[in-house]
Order: structure tokens, then sequence, then C-alpha cells
């Protein structure tokens, strides 16, 4: 929370704005130096207003509210380094958003693994008309990490993730298998 600053001097002193007639007014000065003490942070953050807004060298508490502008808030306890990466990675990514590549980014992101996705998507091109559409009626995404402690993953955090990325309409299963793991009832690759 910004606030008054013990010491902080004020890049623009009242004082220096009146007429000489009223320098002389011992009470002005006192009362103006007082309004200068509160003014003074909120002139100083507007005149660096570029820099608060810049995520590389905005303030923290700056930067989570220029995280929610660009829908770049953090998932849990995030250090600022990381945080200050996916505000200014933000627009890139969000053109990826939806598409696997966005959705295998986003994950290794928040968990350091690189899932296995497998989609029942598809696109095609054709020159005759009612061609059969590629990919499948009910679209659904398969999302499997493969880590050495499945337990030790925040399975709700990476169901909040993917529940974000993909699009609304598409369902999704989550599979979180130990190293080497083979998912039940089919292999790498294959929707269960």
């Amino acid at each position: 929370m910004r606030g008054t600053v013990t010491g902080l001097p004020s890049p623009h002193p009242l004082v220096e704005l009146l007429p000489a007639l009223y320098l002389e007014q011992d009470f002005l000065g006192r009362f103006l130096s007082a309004l200068d003490d509160v003014l003074a942070p909120i002139l100083l953050t507007l005149d660096n207003l570029p820099a608060h807004l810049d995520p590389r060298s905005a303030p923290e508490d700056f930067l989570d509210w220029v995280a929610q502008w660009v829908a770049a808030e953090p998932h849990g306890d995030v250090p600022a380094a990381a945080r200050r990466a996916a505000v200014t990675e933000a627009v890139a990514r969000h053109s990826r958003r939806g598409t696997r590549g966005g959705l295998a980014e986003a994950i290794r992101r928040q968990t350091g693994v690189e899932p296995e996705i497998a989609e029942s998507g598809g696109s095609g091109w054709s020159p005759t008309p009612n061609t059969e559409l590629p990919g499948e009626a009910r679209p659904w995404v398969v999302v499997r990490l493969r880590v050495p402690e499945p337990e030790a993953v925040d399975r709700v955090g990476v169901e909040e993730l993917i529940e974000g990325e993909i699009p609304a309409h598409i369902g999704y299963e989550l599979e979180i298998l130990p190293t080497g793991g083979t998912p039940a009832g089919g292999a790498s690759g294959e929707r269960p």
C-alpha cells in the first residue's frame, strides 16, 4: 500500500508555486509543507509511471496489479522474477492460448515438467463438399505428467491451469504418473 514516506522530498514543492508576496507567511509555508509530505509519494509515482507499468522495473505491488490487467496472475506462491517474466510474456502467450502448444507451455511453466498431450482435434482441406471432418465429434484433451513423485504435484493447481487454457467446451483428463509409468487402458498418446 502506498502512503507517506518520512523525509521524502516533493519533486514539486507547493510553496515554490506561490507569488513572492506569500513566501514570507510562516503559517502558509508550514501548511504547504504538510501537503507536500502527503503529495510527494503520489507525484513521484506519477512522474515514474512508465517505470511502474513496465514489468521489469515495477514495484511488486504494482506488478501484481499489472498482472491482473494482462491475465497473468500467478497460481500460488511464485517468486517475483517468475511473475515479472509471466507479465512480460503475457501477450505472446495469449496468442497461443487454446492451442496444444500454448497448453504445453503453460503446464511446463507451472510444473517444470514436459507434458504429454493427446487431443481429439484435427484440421483438413478438401476440394469436394460434404467431406468427413477430421477429429472426433466430442472434443477432448488428455494431459499426462510423468514425475518422480506424483503425490507431490499440486493436482488442483494443474487442473485450474488446464481449465483456463483450453476452450470451455472441451473436456479434459489429467493423469499424473510416476516416471516410466503407463496409463491404465492404453499406451501413451491414446485416449484412455
